[in-house]
């Protein structure tokens, strides 16, 4: 007698079973004939048509993967769920997503809910494949549905003109979009090497808006495993200033406050703006050509200002050129220059934005008319700018501050590393971010130094702030 073979199980894939679902709605078929017409068992339809809701939203999503034939709930279906989440926000962002990088962030939010998990390279192909993610072509995902227009607030044409007289000098607001070269040396500078700085501030000096920087990468290396909100200046991925959104939170930050203030713009901005949102804090006051003209080419905040800026700025990364110089000996001042990444370039302009006296913007706005004629003048004393850099010389400062205003030289950018050494870099650039050991090693080393070379107690005093609060987070 012929011993009969155990029957091979087929399984049906997501497509098939759509099909299977799809088959028992549009026709009179038993699940019976389905079952044969797909050579497989009729307890197996019947569980098809009791998993229908589950199936059909697997099918709708667009995630799932339609050729998979058995779906093995992940054990950390949490971390799972959540990563997906952040990679389409990262690639709505338009964020170049690696294997490393999805890694690192699921680490991160494992140790975020408070599970024992490291990912590994199996678990991140098996993650792809359950949720139909591929690294090939990269592109933006495009919104749903066109955001609807805002409602038009009360800076419609139809209002009365305003003047500077309707506002104290507190609520008089004047911003400027400043190109920096922002790892430049003296004499050279690189059309790559460019960002678009925006500063704002009120008319007294007493508030100065966070720093807005935008740059030509998307998500440049140098931000991986950075949180956006612990930094001290704002930064956007697009050669551009996102005139829409920043009015909008200003609008809402007046608001919280109860404020109604002026900011002032140049005609011509707000003739580029195509669309503005609907404004109920902030009243947008067009400068006249003539007060423009006087102004030079930074509109809506005095020229001194944004020259103060500039000159902190250069101070700054040349402090910071010559500190790479004193670590790697023989190297020069562009090859120095090449390490500088964008978030250095975040970092020290809100430092050079910080340095600003109040004093000077006082007295450049009402030396060039940009503020009520009822602000009295102040004394220029705390408007310093600082010492000229060692090496050069007051023209050749000067002209390094102003390097903006020059044609760019020839000649291709280095990509940024985002370290001086590259010590510790990802095969595809990412520097891991330190761990809280990395911290409190670093602090030793710091505070060492410190004792070595003759310090002030003044600055023992700043150290010791700092060595608390990174203890404070470590212990988080």
């Amino acid at each position: 007698m012929e011993l009969s073979s155990k029957k091979k199980l087929h399984a049906l894939s997501l497509a098939e079973k759509i099909q299977v679902l799809e088959l028992l709605d549009e026709s009179k078929m038993s699940q019976s004939e389905v079952a044969r017409r797909f050579q497989v068992s009729q307890p197996q339809i019947s569980r098809i048509c009791k998993n229908k809701e589950k199936l059909l939203a697997d099918w709708c999503s667009g995630t799932a993967n339609r050729e998979r034939k058995r779906k093995r709930e992940s054990k950390y279906s949490g971390i799972d769920e959540a990563l997906l989440c952040w990679y389409h926000i990262a690639r709505a962002k338009a964020w170049d997503v690696t294997g490393p990088m999805l890694l690192h962030k699921a680490k991160e939010l494992a140790d975020i809910m408070g599970q024992d998990f490291v990912p590994s390279i199996g678990w991140l192909v098996r993650w792809k494949r359950r949720n139909n993610v591929g690294f090939g072509a990269r592109h933006v995902l495009a919104a749903s549905f066109p955001p609807e227009p805002p409602p038009l607030g009360p800076t419609s044409r139809a209002q009365p003109p305003l003047s500077l007289e309707d506002f104290s000098p507190e609520d008089v607001f004047g911003c400027a979009e400043v190109p920096l070269l922002y790892r430049a040396v003296p004499g050279r500078g690189g059309a790559c090497d460019r960002v678009r700085v925006l500063l704002c501030a009120n008319s007294r000096g007493t508030e100065k808006r966070r720093v807005l920087v935008s740059g030509l990468r998307a998500a440049p290396r140098c931000f991986f495993g950075v949180s956006s909100e612990a930094l001290p200046a704002s930064y956007h991925p697009d050669l551009g200033i996102p005139w829409s959104e920043w009015l909008a939170q200003f609008d809402r930050d007046m608001g919280q406050q109860g404020r109604q203030v002026t900011l002032l713009l140049a005609a011509r901005v707000l003739e580029e703006l195509a669309s503005l949102p609907g404004l109920c804090h902030v009243r947008l006051l067009p400068l006249s050509a003539a007060a423009a003209a006087a102004a030079g080419s930074t509109p809506a905040l005095p020229g001194s200002v944004v020259r103060a800026f500039k000159t902190h700025y250069r101070h700054r990364l040349l402090g910071k050129l010559a500190a790479v110089q004193s670590k790697r000996a023989g190297i020069s001042l562009a090859e120095a220059g090449a390490g500088i990444t964008v978030l250095d370039a975040l970092h020290m302009a809100a430092a050079a934005w910080a340095k600003v006296p109040p004093q000077l913007i006082v007295s450049s706005f009402v030396q060039e008319g940009l503020a009520p004629c009822k602000m009295p003048l102040c004394p220029d004393e705390a408007s310093q700018m600082p010492p000229v850099p060692s090496g050069l010389s007051l023209q050749e400062f000067a002209r390094f501050v102003d390097l903006e205003g020059e044609e760019p030289t020839s000649g291709a950018c280095k990509e940024e590393t985002g370290s001086e050494d590259g010590q510790g870099a990802l095969e595809d650039g990412f520097q891991p971010p330190p761990t809280k050991a990395d911290a409190l090693r670093a602090l030793g080393t710091l505070r060492r130094w410190l004792e070595c070379n003759s310090t002030s107690p003044e600055l023992f005093e700043k150290f010791y702030a700092c060595e608390e609060e990174v203890e404070r987070l470590c212990c988080l």
